[in-house]
């Protein structure tokens, strides 16, 4: 069994990173907005897992202007998108070991 957990990565350890890939997961973009406002957390506390994520290569940080406002929003990258998916592999392994 302990040899199960050694699969799952550190950086979905946190509720708020494994909710920032969840979002990511399922859509192909996510504003800061709209991440802060699905996972209900301070806007410091999402900026600093999202900077986690971002140097671990994880997702991709996308800035842009609306009507000369900026706009920032994130995607999840293709090595992300791996590791997510071994994550979750992973766990599933240890469920269907219990």
């Amino acid at each position: 069994m302990k040899n199960l957990f050694q699969h799952l990565d550190k950086a979905f350890d946190n509720k708020t990173r494994l909710g920032v890939m969840s979002v990511l997961s399922v859509n192909p973009r996510a504003s800061f907005n709209h991440l802060k406002e699905m996972l209900e957390v301070t806007d410091g506390n999402l900026a600093s897992h999202l900077k986690s994520l971002e140097k671990a290569g994880y997702i991709a940080v996308i800035k842009s202007f609306n009507n000369r406002k900026p706009n920032t929003s994130y995607e999840m990258t293709e090595k992300g998108k791996a590791a997510f998916d071994r994550h979750l592999q992973a766990l599933e392994d240890i469920l269907k070991q219990l």
